[in-house]
């Protein structure tokens, strides 16, 4: 059964290149200006939480819970989160890293496109065929997939949130901060 996905737009980036907008015309997802009409139940792609979505995350989409992702500007990504955050219920998850494949932001690790974010999400919840219905809509789509073929299927098969989180490791030369 798929995941009902939604996406909260910010306005922020030109509409005609917007991920979000484009599947949204295709009815793959519904997007949201009105935060009163955001689901009351599920998660939202929020890059600045802290905690990652993992296999803990898989009972709240078997009991009907939505997929939320928040379409801003990386530019913008810290007074966005903050306002949305103020205005939802969602619990908020963010994604291990992945490389972007999208042609603004290609190669950059974490720098994903709301799609690709929402389909990165959908692919580690075990939903492939639903994550490759959202990037089919763009040139670069299925080479997100195999950009990031490794990762997401180790990521997808870990048993925890920890065990996630350490195989970034593997996949990434990753610094981390001394002080945290």
């Amino acid at each position: 059964m798929d995941i009902p996905v939604h996406a909260i737009w910010l306005a922020q980036d030109d509409p005609k290149k917007n991920t979000a907008v484009r599947v949204s015309k295709d009815n793959l997802l519904r997007l949201h200006k009105d935060f009163r009409r955001l689901p009351k139940r599920g998660i939202i792609l929020e890059p600045l939480c802290g905690k990652v979505l993992g296999p803990e995350d898989r009972e709240m989409f078997d009991n009907n819970g939505a997929l939320v992702g928040l379409d801003c500007s990386w530019a913008q990504i810290e007074e966005s989160v903050e306002h949305v955050m103020r205005r939802t219920r969602l619990k908020p998850r963010t994604l291990p890293l992945l490389l972007a494949a999208n042609p603004v932001n290609w190669g950059k690790p974490g720098k994903l496109s709301t799609v690709e974010a929402l389909a990165a999400s959908l692919y580690l919840l075990g939903r492939v065929e639903q994550a490759r219905n959202l990037l089919s809509k763009f040139r670069w789509g299925e080479r997100f997939l195999e950009l990031n073929q490794e990762p997401l299927d180790a990521y997808s098969n870990a048993k925890s949130s920890a065990e996630l989180v350490a195989l970034q490791f593997e996949f990434f030369d990753i610094e981390v901060d001394a002080d945290e």
